[in-house]
């Protein structure tokens, strides 16, 4: 009885890529994850949360005896959440839009 040859699970697959072939794969890829565009985005959304988190700052009283209604205006309780809202919103678009590839900016 003949044995056969059994590929063991953790073997090399078949097909070897030479090292200028991988270099190559590389380097047609954008070199950064982020570009200029996405950085930009990525501070107007941190300017909308700081703005927003300053809005939604005080309304306290300095006598504990008296109650401020102030901290019930319009800025704290709905200004400033929607700045925080557009602002993280903004965030994540900055980190999901693809950057430009470097055959385009050439072009």
């Amino acid at each position: 009885m003949k044995r056969e040859k059994v590929k063991n699970r953790n073997s090399k697959p078949d097909k070897k890529i030479s090292g200028l072939e991988s270099n190559k794969a590389i380097t047609d890829r954008s070199e950064y994850a982020f570009d200029k565009e996405n950085y930009k985005w990525l501070l107007i959304g941190l300017a909308f949360l700081l703005v927003g988190y300053l809005l939604m700052i005080g309304g306290g009283s300095d006598d504990p005896d008296v109650f401020n209604y102030g901290m019930f205006n319009f800025q704290r309780l709905t200004l400033s959440p929607i700045l925080i809202m557009i602002g993280y919103l903004i965030g994540i678009y900055s980190i999901m839009k693809k950057p430009k590839s470097s055959d385009n900016q050439q072009n």
